[in-house]
């Protein structure tokens, strides 16, 4: 994969996530995460429908969380493996259709050298720093543990966990092209505005796309 710069990972957007979808899809956001991790079967199929919806024919990538079956069900873009979700070799089996993108979460130096036999489409570094996403947080990595991460592994790689408008440029100069966020931009009312400032932190060039309705 080229890269792509900001990827944007929805959990619980304060402005609702069809909202915060909209707002990636008209920044020209290329890659857009959906997790929702208590959500209901229903609920998750029925949001990520709705998320496929927005993005269908623009430039943003859409990639369901863990789960396999409701990115194929949505016909999403791909899907994103954590280190205890279905073995990646089993998820490109339960969806072989072509083109579809597979990332796998790595949370240390022997995790993302242990992905390169699995070859996913990327990985995901991190946390880089302490983060409350998840109930049982992985230790992070830290600035120079990324970059020890990313000069040992080839992989299309996405720093992830803590980051913001902030630290983000400590990120990008530790070598990271690619950059996962999520209350950075999920806790502001005007995601727009949060995405916006962070594509200008990172010195990416802003596309305006027509909205998708």
């Amino acid at each position: 994969m080229k890269p792509f710069g900001l990827y944007l990972v929805m959990t619980d957007p304060l402005a609702g996530y069809e909202e915060c979808a909209r707002a990636a899809v008209d920044c020209g956001v290329r890659m857009l995460q959906l997790r929702m991790k208590k959500a209901s079967d229903v609920a998750l199929l029925d949001m990520a429908v709705k998320i496929r919806a927005i993005t269908q024919n623009s430039e943003t990538l859409f990639i369901v969380n863990d789960r396999v079956d409701i990115a194929r069900a949505a016909d999403a873009d791909g899907v994103h493996l954590g280190q205890d979700d279905m073995p990646l070799q089993e998820a490109r089996a339960r969806w072989p259709a072509e083109g579809k993108i597979f990332g796998l979460s790595t949370h240390n130096l022997g995790q993302a050298c242990a992905a390169v036999m699995q070859n996913p489409d990327y990985i995901g570094v991190g946390p880089v720093f302490p983060t409350p996403t998840k109930e049982i947080p992985d230790p992070a990595v830290g600035l120079e543990g990324l970059r020890k991460i990313l000069q040992a592994v080839s992989l299309p790689a996405v720093a992830i966990g803590g980051i913001t408008p902030e630290n983000l440029p400590d990120v990008l100069a530790h070598g990271a092209q690619n950059f996962a966020v999520v209350r950075a931009v999920t806790k502001s009312p005007d995601p727009r505005a949060a995405i916006q400032r962070l594509l200008r932190t990172a010195g990416i060039e802003q596309i305006l796309w027509p909205r998708v309705v």
